[in-house]
């Protein structure tokens, strides 16, 4: 089914099924309004050319023709409305494709992304008329279509070739109106490309924490340019697809007069021997016949159905790239003794491997520092070990038993963490501590921990863009972050991990945070991944990655005798901090 007929048959009743019969209905009846009116006109100047009584005739047009004026903008409302309920469907399968895989590969996996943008932007306009505005005029379309062939189809009680000639003679002229190849292959890299550049610049222009930049670096006229352009580009696109090949519009004009000429030329042949109400109806249904030649919704046809095959596409693909296998072995109370991995290997889809036989053990209970130079994949580890990817190679063994099999859902209700790129909630402050909820008194413990205790109340929401909303700094933010985590710990968190976690505080604030926190998982495995090594050597013990690969791993006192790479790292950093001479 190609994607338009699936917009009509399948996505309209799927988005609310109500709506989607009054539409359709609307849609049967307006087209056949004009069609019955023409009847209508002419059995009325019938009855006034054989005097008869005009009541009848009168009424039906009226009739007629007040409905074809109501039901116009009753039917772009439905229009407009189904359309908005078509959008809202879209997203939401799009969500529901987006979050349905308990892994993360899907939204990581470079083959998705263009889909994925160009799924996840439709609605903004920016390659075209978002549904909402489309449905009318895709509407209106149909009935202009439909009404034509109704019309033209009068024309059989005179002449039974008539329609046919009458209706390819008009749809003729549409062989004017094909779409570019350019605009036909909208998902190519050109159109992709103008897309995503458009949608960067919105994003620049309207998102409130690039706006600080946009205005300090005097780029606002940078941002707003580069969305025109990219914008003008695709709309200069859109028109080239209506735009008439001038070649063809001569031929078609000819081929189309022809015909009305000669169904016209015969009823002026035959008028003597027609009644004026036949001669009416005739004449005005082959006039009527006539909106077939100006009947265009295929473009706004197309615009509409757009986002259907790409979400298609996604709700097939993303669940299925970012499945895990859900485990069956308890998590409870895990890890006991150790974490161990063994000869893993990691590689993002399209890219080189990320670890290449890494092996490591992560003793439970007590706290390891991971360190490296930028680029050494710490994170990756991070992610790994939430399960948020599955190896490729190897395994991570947690006393014994393959991560994968592990119950999923339990696994993770033993580990917590803060990331390094970690969510700010737009939402109160009580919620992004525990946003699963959580006892008051584990939250004012988890904000105590976490240095948060005094950021703001807990029922105030974390953003300036609400009433009575108030915003954070960068260090505050982390704070919180930190706070979350605690929140788990509290809840029987085993495994915490901490990637940067406090990369915004200074290193007063630093080391008294991390003070805390230790002693509040002390217990429990904690894998600290920074670049501060007044934070690092505080942990049980440090491991120096580098090129997914365990270089040196000891106590901060064991690497500092060794003088190899954990001693060149520390003191670099230390001599930052030295007075000069």
């Amino acid at each position: 089914m190609s994607a338009q007929w699936q917009l009509l048959f399948r996505t309209l009743p799927r988005a609310h099924r109500g709506l989607a019969i009054a539409w359709w209905t609307l849609t049967v009846i307006r087209a056949l309004l004009p069609a019955a009116l023409i009847v209508a006109t002419g059995r009325l100047i019938g009855a006034v050319a054989d005097a008869d009584t005009l009541t009848g005739p009168l009424t039906a047009v009226a009739a007629l023709f007040v409905a074809t004026r109501v039901l116009s903008p009753i039917h772009d409302a439905v229009s407009g409305n189904l359309g908005a309920r078509v959008a809202g469907h879209h997203h939401e399968r799009l969500l529901a494709a987006a979050t349905a895989a308990d892994g993360i590969a899907h939204l990581e996996d470079p083959a998705l992304a263009d889909d994925f943008s160009l799924a996840r932007d439709f609605d903004l306009g920016i390659t075209g008329p978002p549904i909402s505005v489309s449905m009318p005029f895709v509407a209106n379309g149909l009935v202009e279509l439909v009404s034509g062939l109704a019309a033209a189809a009068i024309l059989s009680g005179y002449r039974w070739w008539a329609p046919p000639v009458l209706v390819g003679a008009w749809l003729a002229t549409h062989r004017l109106l094909r779409e570019s190849t350019i605009w036909r292959n909208w998902r190519n890299d050109e159109i992709v490309a103008l897309q995503r550049h458009a949608d960067y610049a919105y994003r620049l222009a309207t998102d409130a924490p690039a706006a600080k930049e946009v205005r300090l670096f005097g780029l606002a006229g940078w941002v707003v340019d580069r969305f025109g352009r990219r914008r003008r580009t695709l709309l200069d696109l859109s028109l080239q697809a209506l735009r008439l090949r001038q070649r063809r519009l001569w031929p078609a004009v000819t081929i189309a007069a022809a015909a009305n000429a000669l169904i016209l030329g015969l009823l002026a042949h035959d008028a003597s021997r027609l009644t004026l109400t036949q001669l009416t109806t005739y004449a005005g249904a082959t006039i009527g016949a006539a909106v077939l030649g100006v009947a265009d919704f295929g473009w706004w046809f197309d615009t509409a159905a757009r986002p259907g095959p790409v979400i298609d596409t996604l709700t097939g693909q993303m669940p299925a790239r970012g499945h895990l296998p859900p485990g069956h072995h308890p998590a409870t109370g895990l890890p006991r003794h150790e974490i161990r991995l063994r000869g893993l290997t990691f590689a993002y889809p399209g890219r080189e491997p990320v670890f290449d036989g890494l092996d490591l053990r992560i003793p439970a209970g007590r706290s390891l520092a991971i360190v490296g130079q930028n680029g050494a994949d710490k994170t990756t580890l991070a992610k790994l070990l939430c399960r948020l990817h599955d190896p490729t190679g190897g395994s991570i063994d947690v006393d014994g038993h393959d991560l994968r099999t592990l119950d999923l859902p339990g696994w993770r209700d033993r580990v917590t963490a803060v990331f390094q790129d970690f969510i700010r909630y737009e939402d109160t402050l009580r919620a992004n501590v525990a946003p699963r909820d959580a006892p008051e008194p584990d939250i004012a413990w988890a904000l105590h921990q976490a240095g948060a205790s005094d950021l703001a109340a807990p029922t105030t929401i974390l953003s300036k863009a609400y009433a009575g909303g108030t915003d954070l700094s960068g260090g505050q933010w982390q704070r919180l972050a930190l706070a979350r985590a605690m929140t788990a710990v509290r809840a029987g968190a085993g495994l915490v991990i901490l990637d940067e976690p406090t990369a915004q505080l200074d290193i007063r604030g630093e080391a008294e945070i991390f003070r805390r926190v230790l002693d509040a998982t002390r217990g429990r495995t904690t894998i600290l991944i920074s670049h501060r090594f007044s934070t690092v050597r505080q942990a049980d013990l440090i491991c120096v990655l580098e090129a997914g690969q365990v270089v040196e791993q000891g106590t901060h006192d064991q690497l500092m005798a060794r003088r190899g790479r954990y001693h060149t790292m520390y003191t670099l950093q230390a001599a930052r901090f030295e007075d000069p001479p």
